[in-house]
C-alpha cells in the first residue's frame, strides 16, 4: 500500500553513532528527540537497543506512548507544559522544562502532594522569542523557582533557531553560562545542567566551540534527516535517506505549464506562480498537503521537479526525465525534517520498519 515511509534502522543507528559520539567526546549528554517521527515506539526500541537512555518529546501523548510499549528509558518533556496534564506530567517525566512561575508553583504543590519531586529546566530565552523568561531578567526568577517546593531545579536550558531563526554562537551561549554562574553565587546552589539547545548547536560542538559548561543537547533532525535546517547544511557523517518516502502514480498528461484562466488563490490560501515551459510531462502523485510538505520533498531521481500539493495530490514534472514512467510506478524520495514530521504523524501513510543489521 502506498504512500508509505520506509525507516532504514542501520542508517538511523548510523546517525546516531555520528551524534552520539560527537557529543560525548565533549562529555555532553544527548536528548534523542522523538517527536518528528510521533516517538513510534518500533523505531525507539531500536535506539534504545542501540545506547539511547533519555528520549525527549514535545508531547505528553508521545511519552505516555513509549512507556506504554516498554521504553524503560528516562524522559524529558520538551514543550512546556500546560497546568491542566500536570498531574500526568508528574507521574510519567523525569525532566520538564518550565518557564512559568505560576505553572511551577502548580507543578510543585501536586508533586509535593505525591510525595515526589520532579526535575525542573527551567528555559531562557536568549533572543530566538519563544518560549523562556528573558535573559536580561532572568536571575530574579530563577532564584524565586529555586525556592518552590516540591521540584528539584535541575539546571536551565534554551532554545535557539525554531521561532525566530537565531544561530547558537559564542556568545548567547557564554550568556547562559555566565546566567548559571551569577544564579549559583547568589544562592549557593549548584546547577547540574545546562541544555544548550538542538541540531542548530552542532557546529559549535564540532568547532570545539561551546561552552565546557553546556552538559546537554536535544537532537533530533541530525539523527532522523541528517540535516540541520537552521544552519543550512548537511550534518557531517549523517547520511540524509535513513527515512525515505515512496508514493504511486496516478496520472501521466501532457499539459500547459501554466494554468488557463484567472489566478485566484489555491485551496490553502496562496497565490501560486507559474514559469512559461510549454507543454510539459506531468505526473500526479497519490500524496498531498495532508501527508506531506511538498517543498520538502526531494526526489531521489534527481530529473523530477516537484511543483505543487493539494491536499490530497502532487504533481510532478517528469518531461526531463531518463526513466519512461507509467501509471502505478512507485517515485522515492528523500524528506526535510518538516515533511518527515508530517508524514510520520499522517494515518493516511504506510509505515515500514527495516531493522538495522546484527
Amino acid at each position: 500500500m502506498y504512500p508509505r515511509i520506509i525507516f532504514d534502522g542501520e542508517k538511523l543507528i548510523q546517525n546516531y553513532k555520528n551524534i552520539e559520539n560527537k557529543l560525548k567526546d565533549k562529555k555532553i549528554d544527548l536528548a534523542l528527540v522523538t517527536k518528528v517521527i510521533c516517538a513510534d515506539p518500533n523505531i525507539i526500541k531500536i535506539f534504545e537497543e542501540n545506547g539511547a537512555k533519555l528520549f525527549a518529546d514535545a508531547r505528553l501523548d508521545n511519552i505516555l506512548k513509549m512507556k506504554k510499549n516498554g521504553i524503560k528509558g528516562k524522559f524529558m518533556l520538551l514543550r512546556i507544559p500546560m497546568i491542566s496534564e500536570l498531574e500526568k506530567v508528574i507521574e510519567n517525566v523525569d525532566y520538564v522544562l518550565i518557564s512559568e512561575l505560576k505553572t511551577l508553583k502548580k507543578l510543585g504543590e501536586i508533586s509535593s502532594s505525591k510525595n515526589k519531586k520532579i526535575k525542573v529546566i527551567y528555559m531562557i530565552d536568549l533572543g530566538d522569542l519563544r518560549e523562556g523568561v528573558w535573559y536580561k531578567t532572568s536571575l530574579n526568577e530563577l532564584i524565586r523557582a529555586s525556592k518552590v517546593k516540591g521540584i528539584t531545579l535541575e539546571g536551565i536550558g534554551t532554545n535557539l533557531g525554531c521561532f525566530g531563526g537565531i544561530l547558537p554562537d559564542e556568545n548567547n551561549m557564554k550568556e547562559i553560562v555566565l546566567i548559571k554562574n551569577e544564579f549559583e553565587k547568589n544562592t549557593g546552589i549548584k546547577l547540574n545542567l545546562i541544555s544548550g539547545g538542538a541540531t542548530a548547536n552542532l557546529p559549535l560542538v564540532e568547532k570545539n566551540k561551546l561552552p565546557i559548561e553546556i552538559n546537554n543537547l536535544r537532537i533530533g533532525e541530525a539523527i532522523f534527516c541528517g540535516t540541520d535546517v537552521t544552519n543550512n547544511r548537511k550534518v557531517p557523517g549523517a547520511v540524509q535517506d535513513a527515512i525515505t518516502l515512496e508514493a504511486e502514480i496516478v496520472e501521466i498528461k501532457d499539459k500547459p505549464s501554466i494554468p488557463v484562466g484567472n489566478i485566484g488563490l489555491d485551496a490553502f490560501g496562496r497565490k501560486p506562480t507559474f514559469e512559461d515551459k510549454g507543454i510539459r510531462k506531468k505526473c500526479i502523485i497519490a500524496v498531498g498537503e495532508q501527508d506531506i510538505d511538498p517543498k520538502g520533498l526531494k526526489p531521489k531521481d534527481k530529473s523530477i521537479q516537484v511543483l505543487h500539493s493539494s491536499s490530497d495530490h502532487t504533481i510532478l514534472d517528469i518531461t526531463n526525465c531518463e526513466k519512461e514512467y507509467d501509471i502505478g510506478d512507485i517515485i522515492s524520495f528523500e524528506m526535510s525534517y518538516s515533511c518527515t514530521l508530517k508524514a510520520s504523524t499522517s494515518e493516511y501513510v504506510k509505515k515500514i520498519y527495516n531493522k538495522p543489521n546484527k
